[in-house]
C-alpha cells in the first residue's frame, strides 16, 4: 500500500534503460561530426531528429504520429564575451535511455502522476577553433517534450555571458495562437491576443496555438532556475525565436559551468482539453526536496481584500484603514462559523502610507499597524482554529524584503501561520534586487536575479514552514514538484478587475486562462464575488453559477471567498457550493472545451468520494453535454446543481441561479445550459455503497 505522505512512490524501474540501437543513428567515430540524432516517444505517438549539419548549425525537428508539427529549427546562444555557439558544432556522441515511474503529489490536480519517457542525449562539440562543448538532451513524452542545452565542465568556457539564446520553434502549420504581448509595463495582467499563428508579435509563454487540422501546442518553459525567463519573438512566418527577460548587464544570464538550462517545453494534444490534463511541466521538474509539507493543508479562505479594491476600506491607515483588530476578529468569526480554514489581511502592517508602488523601502514585514494588534488577533485566531493568511506586499523591493525574510517568516512560524501571499506591485523592469556590489538595482521581474529571489524566498519560507503564494510574481514552472510550498501565484488579470480593470475582464477571460496561464500551474483568481455591481459600469462580467464553477474550473490549493461577507451572509443557497466545494484533488478530467470559449472540467476530491463539475463559457450561450463516466459504476450520486437561471446573462440579468437536485449514475449525461457568460456547478455525493 502508498503511504499518502509518501512524496516519491516507483510503479516501474528507475534507472535508465537503453532503447534498441535502431532508434539512434550510430555514434561518429574520430571526433564531432555531421549527423542526425533520433529518438521516440515510448508508444511513438513523437520523435525528435536532431541534425548537426556540413556547416556546423544543428537544429532539432518534431513530428506527431509522422507529421511534421516543428520544422528544423536551430539552436544555439550568443555570447556578450567570447564567439556564438551556433555555427562549427558536430555529434560527438549520442544515446537514448527510458524512464518510468508514477510520483505522488502531496496536493494538487491529480494524486499519482506517471512520469514515462525517452531521452535523447546529444553531445555536441565544436568541429573547429576552440572545441567548446554542450549536450542538447530531449525528453520525449507521448503528449509532449522538454529539451534544454547542458554545459559541462571545461577549460575553455567555464564562465558562460549569455547575451541570447538562440533557440527556435518552427510551427510547421498555419493556425491560431492565443498570447501576452511581453516586455510592456503591466508584467502579464493583460487580455489575451488571438490572431493568426503569423501576427504573434513578442509573446510571454505559454503560448498557446491551434493549428488547422485541429492540433494544439502550447510553447513554454519547466524549471526556471537561476536563469532568465524566456519569452518568444516571432522572426518569420511561424517561426518563433527565444527572447531571454533581460539582465543587469548585456548579458541576461551570467553562470559558471556545468550548469543545465531550463527545459523548454511543447505540449501537443488532439484537443484542446490535451493541454490541460498533460503533467509534461511537473515531470521535467526535480522530485521534492522539502521532505514532509503535511504542515501546509489546502483550504479555501476569507479576507479583508475586496473592500480595498471596491475603494470602501484602504490599505494605508487612517479612517478607512481595513485591516483592523476588530474587522479582522469578524472574518475569524466568520471563517470558523463556515469552515474556512484561512483569513486573509492586506495592510496590516507599517508601510503602506505614502508612496510605495514601485518603492517599498518604507514596509516593515514584523511590525503592524497601531489599530491591528497582531498578538490579540493571532491568539483570537488559534482560539477559532483559523489561520491568519500573512500579506508581504514588498512594491517590487525584492533586495529590501530579502534582508527581512527570516523575520518575517520567524514570526508566522511563532503564530502558528503556514502560508503567505507576497506581491511585487511595481512597473515591468522596476523590481528593485541586490546589484552583487552590497547596493541594489533594477530589473526585469523575470530576469535571472528575480528567478534567484523568487527560489530564495520559497527556500527561506520553507525553514519556518510556511507556504508561498506569490503575486505579480515570475512565471510559473512546475517548480512546486521540487518546492512543494510553492503554492500558487497570480501572475495574470485575477477578479480585481472586475472592481476597476479598464476595461473588466470579459467573460472570454478565464476559459482563455485554462488554456493559457493555467498550463503553468495553479493561480490565485480570487473567485465567488456576488456583489455584481464594482466601480466600472459592466460590473462583474459573468452569472453567479459561473462564480461558483470556477472554484472547479481555474485550480489552486487555496481558493478564496473573495466577496464581503455580507453578500454571503444575504445569500446562503448559492454560498452552499463555496462551502462544500473542495480544493484538494484525486484526479481531474477535462470533459470538454476549446480555448477562449468554453470549458467543462470534473475533479475528484481526494479527502472523499464526491466530485466536483464546473463549466462555463465565453458571451455566448451554449448547451453542452457531460457524460457521467467518471462516477464510480453501479454507484447513485445526488447531483446538486447550481445552474444559471431564467433569463441569466453577463450584463443585466447576473444573479438568476436554479439550484435544484437528482439522482444520477455514471450512466447518465447531463445536458448543461450555459447563459451568456455563465457557468453551471455541480457537486456530486455518493448515495451508499458502490454495487459490487
Amino acid at each position: 500500500m502508498i503511504n499518502r505522505r509518501s512524496l516519491i512512490t516507483t510503479s516501474a524501474a528507475i534507472a535508465a534503460v537503453p532503447v534498441a540501437a535502431s532508434a539512434q543513428e550510430a555514434a561518429p567515430a574520430g571526433g564531432p561530426q555531421p549527423g542526425v540524432a533520433r529518438a521516440a516517444s515510448p508508444e511513438g505517438v513523437l520523435s525528435v531528429e536532431v541534425e548537426a549539419n556540413n556547416d556546423g548549425f544543428v537544429s532539432y525537428s518534431v513530428s506527431r504520429l509522422g507529421r511534421r508539427i516543428i520544422a528544423p529549427s536551430r539552436l544555439g546562444f550568443l555570447l556578450t564575451d567570447a564567439k556564438k555557439l551556433e555555427r562549427a558544432f558536430g555529434i560527438l556522441d549520442q544515446s537514448v535511455t527510458s524512464h518510468d515511474e508514477t510520483w505522488e503529489q502531496p496536493w494538487g490536480e491529480r494524486r499519482f502522476i506517471r512520469n514515462r519517457y525517452n531521452e535523447l542525449r546529444v553531445q555536441l562539440q565544436e568541429r573547429w577553433g576552440d572545441m567548446r562543448r554542450m549536450d542538447v538532451v530531449f525528453r520525449l513524452y507521448d503528449d509532449g517534450l522538454g529539451f534544454r542545452y547542458e554545459f559541462p565542465e571545461q577549460e575553455n568556457l567555464k564562465t558562460v555571458n549569455i547575451g541570447a539564446e538562440l533557440t527556435e520553434f518552427a510551427v510547421a502549420d498555419p493556425g491560431t495562437a492565443w498570447w501576452l504581448p511581453a516586455f510592456e509595463y503591466n508584467r502579464a495582467e493583460y487580455l489575451y491576443n488571438r490572431t493568426d499563428i503569423d501576427a504573434v508579435g513578442v509573446s510571454q509563454t505559454p503560448l498557446t496555438m491551434r493549428l488547422e487540422d485541429g492540433t494544439h501546442i502550447s510553447i513554454h518553459e519547466a524549471a526556471l532556475v537561476d536563469y532568465s525567463g524566456m519569452n518568444l519573438r516571432r522572426v518569420e512566418g511561424g517561426k518563433f525565436r527565444a527572447m531571454l527577460t533581460p539582465g543587469l548587464t548585456s548579458a541576461a544570464v551570467v553562470r559558471e559551468a556545468p550548469f543545465h538550462t531550463p527545459w523548454r517545453t511543447l505540449q501537443i494534444a488532439d484537443q484542446a482539453g490535451g493541454l490541460v490534463e498533460s503533467s509534461l511541466i511537473l515531470n521535467l521538474n526535480e522530485p521534492n526536496k522539502l521532505g514532509d509539507v503535511s504542515w501546509f493543508k489546502p483550504m479555501k479562505y476569507v479576507g479583508i481584500w475586496w473592500d480595498m479594491h471596491l475603494d470602501t476600506r484602504s490599505w494605508n491607515s487612517g479612517p478607512k484603514h481595513g485591516a483592523t483588530t476588530e474587522y479582522t476578529m469578524r472574518h475569524i468569526d466568520f471563517a470558523a462559523e463556515h469552515g474556512f480554514g484561512g483569513v486573509l489581511v492586506e495592510g496590516w502592517n507599517v508601510g503602506w502610507d505614502g508612496e510605495w508602488f514601485g518603492t517599498g523601502w518604507n514596509y516593515s514585514f514584523t511590525q503592524p499597524y497601531p489599530d491591528f494588534d497582531i498578538e490579540r488577533v493571532a491568539a483570537y485566531a488559534r482560539q477559532k482554529g483559523v489561520e491568519i493568511v500573512g500579506h508581504h506586499e514588498t512594491g517590487g523591493n525584492a533586495f529590501h524584503y530579502e534582508q527581512q525574510l527570516d523575520a518575517a517568516f520567524a514570526q508566522m512560524q511563532r503564530f502558528g501561520w503556514h502560508s503567505v501571499k507576497t506581491g511585487y506591485v511595481a512597473d515591468a523592469g522596476g523590481a528593485r534586487v541586490a546589484d552583487g556590489n552590497g547596493g541594489s538595482a533594477l530589473a526585469w521581474h523575470e530576469g535571472q536575479h528575480m528567478a534567484r529571489h523568487h527560489l530564495h524566498v520559497v527556500e527561506t519560507a520553507a525553514k519556518y514552514e510556511v507556504a508561498v503564494n506569490a503575486h505579480e510574481p515570475i512565471k510559473d514552472t512546475g517548480l512546486r514538484r521540487t518546492y512543494p510550498n510553492t503554492i500558487s501565484r497570480e501572475g495574470a488579470r485575477g477578479m480585481e478587475y472586475a472592481a476597476w480593470g479598464q476595461p473588466a475582464n470579459p467573460p472570454e477571460h478565464e476559459p482563455n486562462l485554462v488554456f493559457t496561464r493555467l498550463l503553468a500551474g495553479p493561480m490565485d483568481y480570487t473567485p465567488g464575488i456576488f456583489g455584481m455591481q464594482t466601480r466600472v459600469p459592466e460590473g462583474v462580467a459573468t452569472t453567479w453559477a459561473k462564480q461558483l464553477a470556477l472554484y472547479v474550473v481555474i485550480y489552486s490549493p487555496i481558493q478564496m471567498a473573495a466577496d464581503l461577507l455580507e453578500n454571503y451572509e444575504a445569500n446562503p443557497a448559492p454560498f452552499q457550493f463555496i462551502k462544500d466545494v473542495a480544493v484538494d484533488w484525486e484526479d481531474t478530467r477535462v470533459l470538454n472545451g476549446e480555448v477562449g470559449d468554453f470549458v467543462t472540467i470534473a475533479r475528484k476530491d481526494r479527502n472523499s468520494d464526491e466530485w466536483f463539475l464546473g463549466s462555463i463559457t465565453d458571451e455566448r450561450p451554449r448547451v453542452l453535454t457531460a457524460p457521467l463516466g467518471f462516477l464510480d459504476p453501479g454507484r447513485r450520486y445526488r447531483a446538486e446543481i447550481y445552474a444559471d437561471g431564467p433569463g441569466a446573462n453577463f450584463t443585466d440579468h447576473r444573479t438568476a441561479i436554479d439550484i435544484s437536485a437528482r439522482e444520477v449514475t455514471s450512466a447518465d449525461v447531463l445536458t448543461l445550459r450555459l447563459a451568456p457568460g455563465g457557468g453551471q456547478a455541480i457537486r456530486f455525493v455518493p448515495l451508499g455503497r458502490a454495487r459490487r
